[in-house]
Formats: C-alpha cells, structure tokens, sequence
C-alpha cells in the first residue's frame, strides 16, 4: 500500500471534525514541561544511494563476527539447520498477522498449537500459550499471573535469575503494591535455601527460580518447589536456556506450577538480541489466569479435525479491563522457527545437542582450571556455562584477549560487585575443541 501523507487542508479538515484549531491541542493533557520545545536534532534526507552507502558503513563496524566469542548469559550460539530458515521463510508463513478467522488460518493455528505442544511435552505442563515477546516479559507475566492466582502481595526472586529479568520483574510491580525480596545465592552458585526459609511468609504469593541460572548452575528445583508449597506459595522455573531441557528433568515433573523462559536458542539467531521468544506454561487449574493467547483443536461441522483461538484474554477482546494481559500479539514467526527447529531434530536430536553442550562445557572448564591462577568458582553442577575466578584484574586480562580477537566471557562484576575478576563463560556445540584450546592458551598467556 503506497504511503501519501496528509497535505495541511487534510489535517485542517480533521482538526476541525473534532473541535479542535491544531495539532497542539491533541497533546494538551501532558504537562508542559514534559514537553520538547524545540525542534529534534535529525539529520538531512538521503537520496537512495547515498543511505546504501550509509547502511554499507554503518554494517562494516559490525566487527563482532571477527572474534572467537565465549558469551551467552541469556543469549546463546546454537546452529540452526538450513530448513528452518527455507520453511520460516516461505510466503505463507511470513505474510499472515493474527489468526482471528480459522477458516483461512488453519496453517497458522496448526503450528501454534504444534508449539504450544512442543513446550508442554518440555516443562512437563498441562497448557502452553502461543507465546510472549521474550524471556524477561514471561517471567514479569508469570509474577503477575501469580499475583492473580494468590491475591498476595510478595513474591521472592533469586539473586540467580537473569539481572535483566530482575529488573523487568521490578518495572512491571513498581506500581503494582507487590513487594519483591531477592533470595540470596549460596557458596555453591546456587539458591540459599536457609535464606529462603526465613524469608517465606504468609504474604508470599510465590518463588521465581531460573535453573539453570545465571551463573550456568543447575538449582534444585524440587527442594524449591515443596518448600514454596509449604507456605502455600506457587513455585515459578525460569528457564534461560531451553536446550538444557534435552536432558534435564521437566520442571514440571519437579512441582513446578508455573513455567516460563527464553526460546531464543530453538532456532532463532543472536541477530543483537532480538526478535526473541518468549514461553510460558502452567498447571490446568491455572489456565483461566494464563496470559496471552492458546490455540486449541477442534472439530468442524463436517467433523473434520480443526484449529481455534481459545481462551483468548488480551484487552482488546471482550475481557477489556478484566483482562489478563495487555500482551498485544504472539511471537508467531519466533514460534514458527522454534517449532521447525524442534520437529527436525526430535527428541533423540535434542538430547544429542544438549549432550555436546554438557560435554564442551566440561572439557573447557577442566582445560582452563588447569591453568595457574584460574579457578573454578562455584562447585555447583552446570550445563553449558559455569563461572571462572582469576587471580589478576579481569579487565586487564579482557583487553589481552580482545587484542587477539577474543571475547572470553562475561565480566559478572558489572551485574555482582561482589563477584570481582570473576568471569562467566559459555560453550556449546558451536565451540570446536581447537577453539577452547585457543582460548586456554591465551588466558594462559594473559595472566
């Protein structure tokens, strides 16, 4: 559709419809000092050539896939087949927005509901939604989901959740009258159960976990979860890295209540951090709580197997203020990519990824702790990621290796003040043996 703006007549036009003499007067209700007084700093227009030689500048600063990078913390390297960019990419999938008519939808209902099933089958839930914008957003819905369910007014949160996550958490409650309490984290990197003992009340509407969790180790979401439901609070997993799922037990299969994360890795590339995917599945009991969408199957007239939107509780449905959630849409496409990916490689397939995370974490772990003046920090079991101490300023250390064109891992400091030269690094399939072994080498050689 082809863009023509509106010419001053038009707008006089439409200013006037409305009683009202200009556009300043739409904006009246904002306070004038919240208000720009002067014209934006923006500059000149481009002729079409001169913005391609602009973009082509502009990429050639991308410089990041030069380096040998060790990073994940909630953003993870993982291969995606060539199928699912070819499937992902076709005209039927890619053109299509909200699927409010089955009768012309039934593609797009079929693999959400695939997804939707996908999930459940992972975290061990009874009802997974057509998915939310990302990891962080799931984990702030699933508080608030709690906050519904509990009509409590706390909730305790793990120092080893995903710093963002934690401050997505808090920027949802701010306004909300829901008090969040960090849960202190043990020698091990892992929760510290003696601190969630004694801040678990009456008033706790529920214990968030990720597992595994930011420092790469795998919690004890069992022991969570009974000790959330003595105090009658429900048990929330995050999880950050659902490849890991290949080969841990279900969440659900530990007392979870709730279940939510990050579904970047199935499928989806790093492309500086998003469109990403965000998950989420419950208990049936709490599906009339759930936020977002579902799709459900069904049968047609004919009794021909079909797909619907069910349960559907976003405001602009008849819910309105009753709703939910104010989640506007569904990561489709994410879902659909992540659905491909999933269906490819099965379950035998899936295992076999995580096996070679867990086993490439392994053998770099014991390769780089081999070296004078690393250790390991936390003695916790991990999956792919796992948390190194080194005896020299990490910063200095950092720039060594960034001179190589290696980036060794993430600088925990910045998010941990008391975690100082303490590093997390993170290996997965991607990571040749030739590659950890460079990197030994050059931490070897920078301290």
């Amino acid at each position: 559709m082809s863009y023509i703006s509106l010419s001053d007549k038009d707008k006089k036009e439409m200013l006037a419809k409305i009683g009202l003499s200009s556009s300043a007067e739409l904006f009246r209700c904002l306070p004038e000092e919240i208000k720009l007084k002067k014209k934006l700093n923006l500059p000149s227009p481009l002729s079409e050539p001169e913005l391609e030689e602009y973009m082509k500048n502009l990429a050639q600063k991308n410089i990041y896939p030069e380096y040998l990078s060790f990073l994940g913390a909630g953003a993870y390297p993982h291969f995606i087949p060539a199928v699912v960019d070819y499937l992902s990419s076709r005209g039927e999938f890619v053109s299509p927005y909200t699927p409010y008519q089955p009768e012309v939808s039934q593609g797009t209902l079929q693999l959400i509901f695939e997804f939707q099933t996908l999930i459940c089958q992972l975290t061990g839930m009874d009802v997974a939604n057509a998915s939310l914008y990302d990891g962080a957003y799931g984990a702030a819905e699933a508080v608030l989901m709690a906050n519904r369910l509990q009509k409590k007014a706390k909730v305790l949160v793990a120092r080893t959740l995903h710093p963002h996550y934690r401050q997505v958490i808090k920027t949802f409650t701010k306004n909300l009258k829901i008090k969040v309490e960090e849960i202190e984290y043990s020698s091990k990197g892992s929760l510290d159960f003696e601190d969630l003992s004694q801040k678990l009340d009456k008033q706790t509407m529920a214990v968030l976990c990720q597992s595994p969790n930011f420092f790469g180790v795998i919690e004890d979401v069992d022991k969570v979860s009974d000790l959330a439901h003595q105090h009658k609070a429900l048990s929330v997993v995050v999880v950050a890295e659902p490849i890991s799922l290949g080969l841990l037990e279900a969440p659900g299969e530990l007392g979870a209540d709730i279940v939510t994360g990050e579904g970047q890795s199935f499928g989806l590339p790093l492309s500086f951090g998003g469109p990403y995917l965000g998950f989420m599945a419950c208990l049936k009991e709490f599906v009339r709580q759930f936020p977002g969408r579902i799709a459900g199957q069904t049968k047609d007239v004919e009794g021909r197997r079909g797909y619907v939107l069910t349960l559907s509780t976003r405001e602009q449905h008849i819910r309105r203020e009753k709703a939910t959630s104010n989640i506007c849409t569904n990561q489709a496409l994410c879902a659909l990519r992540a659905t491909i990916f999933l269906e490819v490689l099965g379950q035998k397939g899936l295992r076999e990824l995580a096996w070679q995370n867990v086993q490439k974490a392994h053998y770099a772990q014991q390769k780089l702790t081999a070296i004078k003046g690393i250790k390991k920090k936390f003695p916790g079991n991990y999956f792919n990621e796992f948390v190194l101490e080194l005896s020299k300023p990490l910063v200095a250390v950092e720039a060594k290796l960034k001179a190589n064109k290696i980036i060794g891992g993430l600088n925990l400091e910045d998010f941990y003040p008391e975690l100082k030269n303490c590093v997390l690094v993170c290996v997965t399939e991607l990571h040749k043996k030739d590659e950890i072994d460079t990197l030994a080498e050059n931490l070897k050689q920078a301290l």
